[in-house]
């Protein structure tokens, strides 16, 4: 199987595992607003291994695996309520190790049984601690769908091979919900219109390549931009979180002067400082030269962010308010309910095709950008 944008191939598991990694490795990957995370980081990398292990695989068949597992992810978070973070785990890969293993188990054809032998054999294997939020020199965070990827794919072979797996791996009495949620969960959000509601078609398409949480700083200090003149006119910039949002805030000097990229890329300070002094956040902006940068640290120095009352009406995790505090006495604000990007406010398809390109053109074995505009027009078609 392909290890993409390289020569390289390795079996099923292994390509899952690199592809996983890169899945996330740029922060550029598609959202689901309403429960923040990636329920596609982990399931793509996946279906694409097993199709070319055990293909032929016609599209059809390949966009129903990618359907069933990407709402399956999304389901599982939405009947949550008891967050995970309060157990300390951390679950965008977990959520999406599931939809990884059911977009396998349909892909290979198994029936009920084998669907629930592999989500059972996905629980034995599934883990994220939440420290991956609070180590500060690691870049695990970066690469963290490598792991649900090859284990979706090992779970799925192994249901294939009739290993039996659990009666009940969701809600039994130790089963997901009761290790991950003490049992707390609504059954009602797996189940509502299950087969005809699919959540793929409600996904966020990312316009910078970082963290989804820090979407609506970059576009209202873009936006603030513009009206500042000066760019050393102002002496403060607070920003207003939502409940998911304080992660990329704190600690706060960590954040101010993020050691790696993948912290930088969830950092509210050095996200919105990029985008106040570069009047741009792109792949380009994520270097070891920006990190370092005095003019984005000592911007990022003089941003700060704290929760907003309740009762807002933000999109939870991608909604803020920026309020920045000129050197005059004078305060420019602006805040977004949901950064763009979302199903409400979408990119253009020119947007989707430009950020394809752009990307297949920093490949190991980069595409031109004739090919990947192609590459692209196909993909949309």
């Amino acid at each position: 199987c392909a290890i993409l944008g390289t020569g390289q191939r390795a079996a099923a598991p292994a390509a899952a595992l690199a592809n996983g990694a890169m899945a996330h490795a740029l922060d550029y990957e598609d959202a689901f607003d309403r429960v923040p995370g990636h329920p596609n980081a982990s399931l793509v990398p996946a279906l694409i291994a097993l199709a070319q292990a055990h293909g032929p695989v016609d599209g059809k068949r390949f966009l129903a695996a990618l359907a069933v597992g990407c709402d399956l992810a999304c389901r599982m978070a939405l009947a949550l309520r008891r967050p995970m973070e309060a157990g300390n785990w951390y679950p965008p890969p977990m959520l999406g190790g599931f939809g990884a293993a059911m977009g396998a188990a349909k892909l290979l054809g198994l029936g009920a049984q084998g669907m629930r032998d592999a989500l059972s054999l996905m629980l034995c294997q599934t883990v994220m601690p939440g420290e991956i939020k609070y180590s500060q020199g690691t870049v695990i965070r970066a690469v963290r769908e490598s792991f649900p990827a090859q284990a979706a794919v090992t779970s799925a072979l192994l249901a294939q091979a009739g290993v039996a797996g659990f009666e009940s791996p969701l809600e039994g009495r130790a089963g997901f919900y009761a290790l991950y949620a003490r049992g707390e969960y609504d059954a009602a959000d797996l189940l509502e219109g299950l087969g005809s509601r699919f959540w793929i078609e409600e996904l966020t398409f990312k316009a910078w390549p970082s963290c989804r949480g820090t979407h609506a700083f970059i576009e209202l200090a873009l936006a603030l931009r513009e009206r500042l003149g000066s760019p050393n006119a102002f002496a403060g910039v607070p920003g207003g979180m939502g409940e998911v949002q304080p992660m990329l805030a704190e600690p706060l000097a960590r954040k101010q002067a993020p050691q790696t990229l993948i912290d930088a890329k969830f950092s509210v300070p050095f996200c919105t400082a990029l985008a106040l002094v570069r009047g741009r956040v792109d792949l380009d902006s994520f270097t070891h030269e920006a990190l370092g940068d005095p003019t984005v640290l000592a911007t990022a120095a003089k941003v700060s962010a704290e929760m907003a009352p309740p009762g807002n009406g933000w999109q939870v995790g991608s909604g803020g308010a920026l309020a920045i505090a000129l050197r005059d006495g004078s305060v420019l604000e602006a805040e977004t309910a949901d950064a763009l990007g979302c199903p409400e406010r979408p990119l253009a398809e020119a947007n989707l095709v430009e950020k394809i390109a752009d990307r297949a053109s920093r490949a190991a074995s980069p595409m031109d950008g004739e090919a990947a505009h192609r590459l692209a027009e196909r993909i949309l078609a």
